[in-house]
């Protein structure tokens, strides 16, 4: 289990990545890094307004909002803030149900009030 990540900015994610490293292409507005509980999966954020939103200040990464890997037999949950894993708790599957639903409500809404300024 790791409490921290790197920054390396990329244009394409490399095939094999390495603990500890958030890798970022901003052209292909994506995010990578290999599970931080040491399980190995490889873990891919999408970086868009309805997905995660990246910061980075004086090199060191967040992510928002948090990460949860529900679907992975490990089911970790964690922040990446300022280049720091904060380790959260494991959600209930009503948690990740209800969790799922909002993100899709958030989304509707997200792309209903692009439609409507594009039909203005």
């Amino acid at each position: 289990m790791i409490n921290s990540i790197k920054l390396l900015k990329v244009k394409y994610l490399p095939n094999k990545l390495e603990t500890g490293i958030l890798y970022v292409s901003k052209k292909y507005g994506i995010a990578g890094h290999l599970c931080p509980c040491g399980c190995g999966n490889k873990i891919i954020t999408p970086l868009d307004s309805t997905e995660w939103q990246l910061t980075i200040k004086k090199d060191k990464p967040s992510l928002y909002p948090s990460i949860g890997n529900w679907q992975l037999p490990c089911k970790s949950h964690y922040w990446i803030r300022n280049g720091e894993i904060k380790w959260s708790y494991q959600w209930s599957e009503e948690e990740i149900a209800a969790g799922n639903s909002a993100e899709e409500i958030r989304r509707k809404l997200y792309f209903e009030k692009l439609e409507s300024k594009s039909s203005k």
